[in-house]
């Protein structure tokens, strides 16, 4: 693993306070069985993990979008943000319970259009929303509209960034060790120098 900038260990659950062993258990019921070792890291903080766990469930359950979609707006988050993790675990999800084609799915970790004109449109109306810092202009939030979605679903991207962020960048400080179940779907971000230029850029007004 590379250095990372926190030094707090995945927590061994075997030595769990009592909120981090309740908050832990849901995590596992959520991942069907599986402890992510993402929740491991979150649950140093139980506040993150409890807040993480609370928005993906509401997310899924009323933002309106259908799975497929989802999962295409939290892989395009994670590639934004440069997640090696959650990339690889939302591109399994993906493929194996959202039923995204693979082809979608590729095609967003590989920088290329997506064979799918709706689930396009939700792609890069999420990297517009994430890299305008929440300010897209009229035409982006036009298209959304002409796909057949509206502005409630436009707040439900900005959840979804909400959310991810809190994953994404919990990722980045622990330089989480990727689960073997993910591993058939391991990524290595390539555009970490884009991101650099971009976050510095000056913000559009």
């Amino acid at each position: 693993m590379n250095s990372t900038p926190i030094s707090l260990p995945l927590l061994d659950t075997a030595d769990l306070s009592p909120r981090q062993s309740e908050l832990l258990a849901r995590g596992r019921k959520a991942a069907q069985g599986m402890l992510p070792n993402m929740y491991r890291a979150m649950a140093h903080n139980p506040a993150l993990l409890d807040t993480y766990l609370y928005g993906y469930d509401a997310l899924r359950k009323e933002a309106g979008f259908t799975p497929a979609e989802l999962e295409v707006i939290f892989l395009v988050i994670s590639d934004e943000n440069g997640c090696d993790y959650c990339v690889a675990a939302h591109s399994l999800v993906a493929d194996t319970l959202s039923r995204v084609p693979r082809a979608v799915t590729d095609a967003i970790r590989n920088g290329q259009d997506i064979p799918d004109s709706k689930l396009s449109v939700v792609a890069e109306v999420t990297r517009r929303v994430l890299l305008s810092r929440g300010r897209p202009d009229a035409a982006t939030v036009q298209t959304l509209r002409d796909a057949g979605y509206d502005d409630k679903h436009l707040l439900g991207i900005v959840l979804a960034i909400g959310i991810k962020t809190l994953s994404n960048y919990t990722n980045h400080l622990f330089d989480t060790p990727l689960d073997s179940v993910f591993k058939v779907r391991e990524f290595k971000a390539f555009k970490a120098g884009q991101r650099i230029v971009e976050f510095f850029s000056p913000r559009r007004e």
